[in-house]
């Protein structure tokens, strides 16, 4: 079993910065993938971006330039730094490990931005 902890979601004018941390427990296999999702209200779970323990990145193009993925594989820990935040960045963000052909979130934290 995998657990996931999120923290750094909140509310942030546009324009400001947040950034997320998800540190993840239990039984944890190198060659993981970590990322972020996020879900806006009244639509689908979509991706954010992910990374690789070999530091490999996928990202939605809406993010690209705007946030960045990084993570501390001794740690298991994936960060989202995000700038620029806009109105439409709104969501609940879910932290995803993938490993072993499963996957596993967490509970989400919720982002806000205000405009």
């Amino acid at each position: 079993q995998v657990q996931l902890v999120e923290s750094g979601g909140g509310l942030v004018q546009a324009g400001g910065s947040l950034r997320l941390s998800c540190t993840a427990s239990g039984s944890i296999f190198a060659g993981n993938i970590m990322g972020w999702y996020r879900q806006a209200p009244g639509k689908q779970r979509e991706l954010v971006a992910t990374m690789t323990s070999g530091g490999s990145i996928n990202a939605a193009d809406s993010v690209k330039g705007r946030f960045t993925i990084s993570r501390d594989n001794a740690r298991n820990t994936v960060y989202l730094q995000m700038n620029s935040l806009e109105p439409e960045d709104i969501a609940v963000y879910y932290c995803m490990v993938r490993q072993a052909s499963r996957q596993y979130w967490g509970q989400g934290t919720q982002v806000t931005v205000s405009s």
